[in-house]
C-alpha cells in the first residue's frame, strides 16, 4: 500500500474510530495495523491525534516541450559560437539558421522549435554543460607615468551615438614566467557598435604598440575618433600620444585602479584572448605571425559578423536594487551597416567576402589554427627540445615527470 493510500485510509476511519466503543476501537485498530503494517503504538497515536487534513493534489509534471533531439542540435551551435550567453544565443540562431539547416538537415518542425526556444529554457537545458566551464584570473599591467598629465581622464559614462569612440587594453597570457618579451594581445572595442579588433605584438615596445594601433585603425570599417586606455606603460607614452595628436584622435585614460572606467573593453578581454589561447606563453616570431593571421582573418569575421552582443541602454533604481535595461542583441556588423558614419568601401568589402560565409566552417578553421598556435607555445617548444636531447630524462622537465614508486614494506 502506498503512502498516499495509507493517508486516505486513515482519513476514512479516523472519525469512526473516535465515535466507536472500546471493543470496536480494538477491532478497528487491529484492522488498521494489519492493512498498513504500522506498529500498534504508532497507530494509536495516529488515530487519537487530530483529524488528518486532505493532502493537496499532486501537480502533474509538465512534459518537456523540446525533446533531446532539439537540445542535441542546440549544443553544437552553442559550442561552435564560443558558448555565448543565452540571450545572445537566441539572437544568433536566426543568423546561423541557413547554415545549420544544411549541416544538420533540419526539418521544418525542428527548425521552428529551435527558433522558439526562450533564453530561460536555453539556460535550463544547457546547465549541465555550463558547469564544465572554468573561470580564471589574468592580467599583468604595469602603470605608466610618462606624459600622464597630458592625457585627460575619462570619468563620465560613454554615451555616444556614432562609431569611432573606442577603448583599448592589453592582455598578457605570459604563462608561468613574465621575464623577457612575449606576445601580448591588444584589444580594441568600439562603444557604439561593439566592433572588436585584436592584434598581437611581441613585447611592450612603444613603436610596436603604435604600429599595431595603425593596423587596427586601417582595418576598422569606420573612422577612429577616440581612444581610451588604462594607465599601463604600453599606452601612456610619447609615440602613441603624438600618433593620436597627428590624426586628431581624442586620447583619454581611465582612473588608476578603477576598472569600471574601462568596462566595455574589460568585458571583451576574457572572451577574446585567454578563453581561446589559455595562459600559455608565446614568445617567438612564428607564434606572433600565427596569432596575427588568426586575429586578422577568421576570428575577426567570426566575432563581428556572427556573434550578437547586447548593449546597456539605461539603469533604473528600484528601491535598493539597480535594474539594468538592455537593447535587443545584434551583431557588430549589423550595427555598423545601420550607422551613417560607416565607410561604404570597407562595408562593401566585408559584404563581398567569400560568400556564403559559413560560421561552422569558420569555427572549424579557428580551432585548427588554435591547435597550431598551441604547439608554438614555449612549454611545447621546451618539451620537444628536451625530448630530442640524448641526455633527456622524464624527470628533467616540468611537463614529463616520472611517478615515484611506492616503497615496499619490509
Amino acid at each position: 500500500m502506498s503512502r498516499q493510500s495509507k493517508w486516505e485510509y486513515l482519513r476514512k476511519i479516523h472519525h469512526r474510530y473516535s465515535k466507536a466503543s472500546l471493543r470496536s476501537k480494538q477491532s478497528i485498530l487491529d484492522e488498521f495495523c494489519l492493512n498498513c503494517g504500522y506498529h500498534r503504538k504508532y497507530a494509536i497515536r495516529l488515530l487519537n491525534g487530530p483529524a488528518p487534513k486532505p493532502s493537496p493534489p499532486r501537480r502533474r509534471k509538465r512534459r518537456a516541450t523540446y525533446g533531446p533531439q532539439v537540445i542535441s542540435l542546440l549544443s553544437p551551435i552553442w559550442e561552435a559560437a564560443g558558448y555565448p550567453w543565452s540571450v545572445r544565443l537566441k539572437a544568433l540562431l536566426p543568423v546561423w539558421m541557413p547554415w545549420a539547416r544544411k549541416r544538420f538537415h533540419l526539418t521544418p518542425r525542428l527548425e521552428q522549435q529551435l527558433l522558439r526556444l526562450s533564453p530561460r529554457t536555453i539556460d535550463y537545458r544547457l546547465r549541465s554543460k555550463k558547469r564544465q566551464l572554468k573561470k580564471r584570473i589574468y592580467g599583468r599591467t604595469q602603470p605608466g607615468t610618462l606624459l600622464k598629465h597630458h592625457i585627460p581622464l575619462q570619468t563620465d559614462n560613454w554615451d555616444v551615438r556614432q562609431p569611432g569612440f573606442t577603448e583599448v587594453d592589453r592582455v598578457s597570457p605570459a604563462g608561468r614566467s613574465a621575464s623577457g618579451d612575449c606576445c601580448h594581445s591588444l584589444n580594441l572595442t568600439d562603444i557604439h557598435t561593439t566592433w572588436v579588433e585584436t592584434r598581437a605584438v611581441l613585447g611592450k615596445g612603444q613603436e610596436g604598440v603604435r604600429r599595431a594601433m595603425e593596423t587596427i585603425r586601417q582595418a576598422l570599417p569606420f573612422k577612429l575618433l577616440g581612444l581610451d586606455s588604462d594607465n599601463g606603460s604600453e599606452f601612456i607614452h610619447a609615440h602613441l600620444y603624438h600618433y593620436c595628436q597627428a590624426l586628431e584622435i581624442q586620447f583619454t585614460r581611465g582612473r588608476p585602479y578603477q576598472k569600471d572606467d574601462n568596462a566595455p573593453i574589460e568585458q571583451k578581454n576574457w572572451t577574446h584572448v585567454p578563453r581561446l589561447l589559455g595562459y600559455e606563453r608565446y614568445d617567438s616570431p612564428t607564434a606572433l605571425e600565427a596569432l596575427n593571421d588568426l586575429y586578422g582573418h577568421e576570428l575577426r569575421l567570426f566575432q563581428n559578423r556572427f556573434l550578437p552582443s547586447v548593449k546597456l541602454r539605461r539603469k533604473i533604481r528600484v528601491g535598493s536594487k539597480l535594474k539594468r535595461v538592455y537593447d535587443s542583441p545584434q551583431t557588430p556588423f549589423q550595427r555598423v551597416c545601420a550607422s551613417k558614419q560607416a565607410i561604404p568601401a570597407k562595408v562593401a568589402q566585408l559584404q563581398q567576402w567569400p560568400d556564403p560565409l559559413d560560421p561552422f566552417e569558420l569555427s572549424r578553421q579557428i580551432e585548427q589554427k588554435l591547435e597550431r598556435i598551441f604547439h608554438l607555445s614555449s612549454s611545447q617548444t621546451v618539451a620537444k627540445k628536451d625530448i630530442s636531447d640524448p641526455q633527456f630524462s622524464p624527470s628533467s622537465t616540468t611537463i614529463h615527470r616520472k611517478k615515484k614508486e611506492p616503497k615496499k614494506k619490509e
